[in-house]
C-alpha cells in the first residue's frame, strides 16, 4: 500500500494540502490496524508530518480535521475576528461575501489554486476558432480555468473533447442568471462544434430539498426545456436527468462506482463540509455529478473511449466537485477535466449573495412580464447612485456596484455602448432612473424571445433531446 505521493507540496493549494492530509491519515490508519511493517508505517507517518507542516506553512496554522481552508471555524461562543468577517465564503450551497462589489474572484483564484484567464489565453482561443471572443471572455465574467490550454493543444491537433455542464432543478423558473453557463456553452458548442452533455441533477435537488421524487423529475424536463430553448443543437446535445439515466446506463454507474471507491468520507467531509448527520445521499452525491467528466460514461456518444478530453464551463462554487474529480481521474485511469469558471450572477438586491429561486424579487426570471421587469428593476436593483440628483451630478455614480450596470455588462452586447454608459454614468452624466431603463431596454425583448423559443419546446422535443442516442457531431 502506497503513501500520497509527495510531488511538489509547495504547488499545493491549501485545500488540496487539506485532503491529502486526510487520505494520508488514513492511510497512517489503515496500516497500524493491519499491523504492517514498520518501515512502512514509519514512512507514511513521515509523509503525514511532512503534508502537515507544508499545511502549517500555507495557512498560518495549524491542520484541523473538521476546519478545511476557506470553510468557516467552528468558534464555540467566541466572537470572530473582524478580518474573518469579511472574508468571501464560497461552496457549491453558499455564497457570502461583506463587499457590495461581490466575491474577491483574485482572492479566489489564489484559495481555489485556478488560473486565471488572461488574454493570452482569450486571444488563443480566438485564433484556434476563428471567431471573436464571446462577451462574457472579454469582459472577465468567465475569468478563471484549469487546464484550458491542454483542451486548445487537443484541438488544434485534430483531436476530440466534448463539453459537460449542469442545472440543479429545484423549481419551474429558472431566472437569467441560470442562463449564464448555458449562454457561454452555446457558444462554445458552436464555435468548436463538439459534442455537450448537460446533466439535471434532480436526484441532488431531491437529497437537499423537501421534494419528492417525481416532483425532482418534473422539474428536469421543464428545465431541460428552457435549456434547450437557448438554442441547442439537438445533433451535438444530449441533457440527461440523473434519475433517468442512471439507471438505464450501466457504463455511467460504474464510473461512479469507481469514483465512491477512491474518495474517503474524510475528504468529501473536508471539500464540502460533510457532518456525521448528513444522509448517506449526499455523501455519495458528488461521485455522480464526477462522472459525466469521463467519456465512457457515454458509450452511445463515444463508444468505450475513455480518452476524450472534457471541458467544463461552470459557476466557480461548483469547482469543489471537480477538484475532486480531477484528484481521483488518474487513479482510475481518466484524462483530468478541465474547466472554465464564471463569476456569480449578482441578486437584484446587490452582490453580496447569490439569488434565491424562493425570492420572485431577488431576479429576473425567465416568465416574467415586461412589466414585472420594468418593475423589479426599477423597484429593487440596488443603485450606485448618489442621495440626491445634485450629487449624483457632481460626484457621479458608482458601476461597480450597481446592479443595473452589473447586468449590462452580462447582457448588452455592444462593447462600445456599454463603456459609454459608463462612463456616463461614473461622471453624473447619467442618472440612476436612464440607467434602469437601458436595461430593462436590453432585458424585455431578450426575455420576451426567450419565451417565445420556449413555447416551441413541447415535451416530446424535450424528451428526444433526453433520449440516450449517438450524436453526429462525433462519430
Amino acid at each position: 500500500m502506497a503513501s500520497v505521493s509527495s510531488g511538489n507540496q509547495d504547488c499545493y493549494s491549501p485545500l488540496e494540502l487539506f485532503n491529502r492530509i486526510a487520505v494520508q491519515g488514513e492511510l497512517v490508519r489503515t496500516l497500524k490496524a493491519s499491523s504492517a511493517p514498520k518501515d512502512e508505517i514509519e514512512s507514511a507517518v513521515k509523509m503525514l508530518l511532512s503534508l502537515k507542516t507544508s499545511y502549517r506553512t500555507a495557512m498560518g496554522e495549524e491542520y484541523k480535521a473538521d476546519c478545511p481552508p476557506g470553510n468557516p471555524a467552528p468558534r464555540g461562543n467566541s466572537a470572530p475576528k473582524a478580518d474573518e468577517e469579511e472574508e468571501d465564503f464560497v461552496d457549491p450551497w453558499t455564497v457570502q461575501t461583506s463587499s457590495a462589489k461581490g466575491v474577491d474572484y483574485d482572492k479566489l483564484i489564489v484559495r481555489f489554486g485556478s488560473s486565471k484567464i488572461d488574454k493570452e489565453l482569450i486571444n488563443r482561443v480566438e485564433r484556434a476558432t476563428g471567431q471573436r471572443p464571446h462577451r462574457f471572455l472579454r469582459r472577465g465574467i468567465f475569468f478563471s480555468h484549469r487546464d484550458m490550454n491542454q483542451v486548445l493543444d487537443a484541438y488544434e491537433n485534430k483531436k476530440p473533447f466534448y463539453l459537460y455542464t449542469g442545472r440543479g432543478p429545484s423549481s419551474e423558473a429558472m431566472h437569467v442568471g441560470h442562463l449564464i453557463p448555458f449562454i457561454f456553452t452555446k457558444w462554445l458548442q458552436d464555435v468548436f462544434s463538439v459534442p455537450l452533455v448537460i446533466q439535471m441533477t434532480d436526484d441532488e435537488k431531491y437529497l437537499w430539498k423537501d421534494l419528492t421524487l417525481d416532483q425532482a423529475y418534473g422539474y428536469a424536463v421543464e428545465n431541460a426545456k428552457d435549456i434547450i430553448a437557448c438554442g441547442f443543437d439537438i445533433n451535438k446535445t444530449f441533457i440527461f436527468s440523473d434519475l433517468a439515466y442512471m439507471g438505464s446506463s450501466p457504463a455511467f454507474y460504474k464510473n461512479v462506482v469507481k469514483i465512491q471507491k477512491h474518495v474517503t468520507f474524510n475528504q468529501v467531509k473536508g471539500i464540502f463540509g460533510f457532518t456525521d448527520s448528513d444522509s448517506i445521499g449526499k455523501i455519495s452525491f458528488p461521485a455522480i455529478q464526477a462522472a459525466p467528466s469521463f467519456s465512457n460514461s457515454f458509450p452511445q456518444i463515444f463508444g468505450d473511449r475513455s480518452d476524450v478530453q472534457c471541458l467544463i464551463p461552470c459557476a466557480i462554487d461548483q469547482d469543489p466537485y471537480f477538484r475532486m474529480t480531477r484528484d481521483v481521474a488518474p487513479r482510475i485511469g481518466y484524462p483530468k477535466p478541465a474547466l472554465l469558471h464564471s463569476t456569480f450572477f449578482p441578486a437584484l438586491q446587490g452582490a453580496q449573495t447569490k439569488m434565491s429561486a424562493s425570492d420572485p424579487n431577488s431576479s429576473i426570471f425567465l416568465t416574467d412580464t415586461a412589466k414585472q421587469i420594468k418593475t423589479k428593476v426599477n423597484k429593487h436593483a440596488f443603485s450606485g447612485g448618489r442621495d440626491t440628483v445634485e450629487e449624483h451630478r457632481q460626484l457621479g455614480g458608482n458601476c461597480d456596484v450597481d446592479v443595473s450596470f452589473m447586468y449590462l455588462t452580462f447582457f448588452l452586447e455592444d462593447d462600445d455602448r456599454l463603456e459609454q454608459i459608463r462612463k456616463d454614468y461614473s461622471s453624473g452624466a447619467m442618472l440612476t432612473g436612464e440607467l434602469k431603463k437601458e436595461l430593462v431596454d436590453v432585458l424585455q425583448p431578450l426575455i420576451a424571445e426567450h419565451q417565445a423559443r420556449r413555447k416551441e419546446v413541447t415535451d416530446e422535443v424535450a424528451l428526444r433531446f433526453m433520449a440516450p442516442r449517438p450524436l453526429s457531431c462525433f462519430q
